[in-house]
C-alpha cells in the first residue's frame, strides 16, 4: 500500500509546490516562462504573502509532494442574517502525470471541499480544464447558470 497523504503544505514545501506549477504550464504548452529558479522564489515569496487568503494542499507519496490544489478565500459582503461570509475558488489543480488516474486528483479535491465546510465557505467556484471536468463532477460540481464570467485582460 502507497504512503499518500493530503494536508496543509509546510512552508518548506512551497519550493515544490512551486515546481509542480512550472510543471503543470510546460505540460500545458506555456513557453518563454523565463528562468525557473527565479520563478520559484517569486511564488515562494508570493505564497508566504497570500497566505490569509490562499491555503495550499498538498498530495504528498512518501515525502514527495506530487500534487497540489489552492483555496482562494474572499470575503463577501455581509447581509443582516449572514455578517460573516465568504466565498472560495479552487486553483490550480494538479497531479504529477505517473499520478494520474487512480483518484488522487478527486481525493484532493474532496480534501479542499472539506475544509471549504470547516471555514463555512458558501460555495465554491473552479475554473476547470476540459479533461477535468468530469473529476469535478464526481466531487460535487455543477454548471450554474448564474454563475457568468468577464475577461478583462489576457492571461
Amino acid at each position: 500500500m502507497e504512503n499518500i497523504s493530503i494536508r496543509p503544505a509546510r512552508p518548506d514545501e512551497l519550493a515544490a509546490v512551486a515546481t509542480l506549477r512550472w510543471e503543470w504550464l510546460v505540460e500545458n504548452g506555456s513557453d518563454d516562462l523565463g528562468e525557473r529558479g527565479e520563478f520559484v522564489r517569486h511564488f515562494v515569496a508570493w505564497a508566504k504573502e497570500n497566505a490569509g487568503s490562499h491555503r495550499c494542499m498538498v498530495l504528498v507519496r512518501d515525502d514527495r509532494v506530487i500534487g497540489m490544489a489552492w483555496l482562494a478565500v474572499v470575503q463577501r459582503v455581509p447581509t443582516p442574517r449572514a455578517p460573516r461570509r465568504a466565498s472560495g475558488d479552487l486553483q490550480c489543480v494538479y497531479v504529477v502525470p505517473e499520478a494520474r488516474d487512480g483518484g488522487l486528483g478527486g481525493r484532493l479535491i474532496r480534501a479542499v471541499l472539506d475544509g471549504a465546510r470547516e471555514l463555512g465557505l458558501e460555495r465554491v467556484t473552479v475554473h476547470s480544464s476540459t479533461r477535468a471536468v468530469p473529476a469535478y463532477a464526481r466531487s460535487g460540481f455543477q454548471g450554474s447558470s448564474r454563475l457568468l464570467q468577464a475577461q478583462v485582460t489576457r492571461a
